[in-house]
């Protein structure tokens, strides 16, 4: 652990999963992967446009092989995933493999939702088009994300410094 834990985060849309990375990236003065960047840069089109034009499952194995590149990275300190990515059993296990912390930052759904309707690309979410559907995913999905290391609450009154610095802290323990 040269410059600390490796760190990867999971959690719900709008949990706050890429502005906490973005603040763990500064305290463990570490370089941030965001998956999602990293796929659009391998598949030459975003997230979006591979789940709208190929489907689901194209996506997760492109998002499985941009895990794998990004993992292999040593000098990624901290892996900023998609909701879903850890949602498959191949992904824990090449998070696992590398010895890397997982965190799962626990957003309530009404919270997550606000921040999902706030942002101007709410319609590149193809998961969450509607709140009965991203209601039913976010349930779905809370089974899986139990199974991070670590799990933090999110509310709006924590900041990202302070949610990364109480990951930082749990993570060292």
């Amino acid at each position: 652990m040269k410059n600390g834990p490796r760190i990867v985060l999971t959690g719900f849309m709008g949990a706050g999963k890429t502005t906490v990375a973005r603040a763990l990236a500064r305290l463990l003065g570490g370089r941030l992967v965001s998956l999602d960047d990293l796929v659009t840069q391998l598949e030459g089109r975003p997230p979006q446009a591979l789940l709208d034009e190929e489907g689901e499952d194209h996506f997760r194995d492109a998002e499985t092989r941009a895990l794998r590149l990004a993992l292999a990275d040593a000098s990624a300190r901290v892996v900023d995933t998609g909701g879903g990515a850890l949602t498959l059993e191949r992904n824990r296990a090449l998070v696992d493999e590398h010895g890397c912390v997982t965190v799962w930052l626990d957003a309530p759904f009404d919270l997550c939702w606000r921040r999902i309707n706030a942002d101007a690309a709410h319609t590149e979410r193809p998961l969450a088009r509607d709140r009965a559907r991203a209601r039913s995913l976010y349930e779905q999905r809370r089974a899986v994300y139990r199974l991070a290391a670590l799990r933090v609450r999110v509310t709006p009154q924590r900041s990202a410094e302070d949610l990364a610095a109480e990951i930082l802290r749990a993570a060292r323990a």
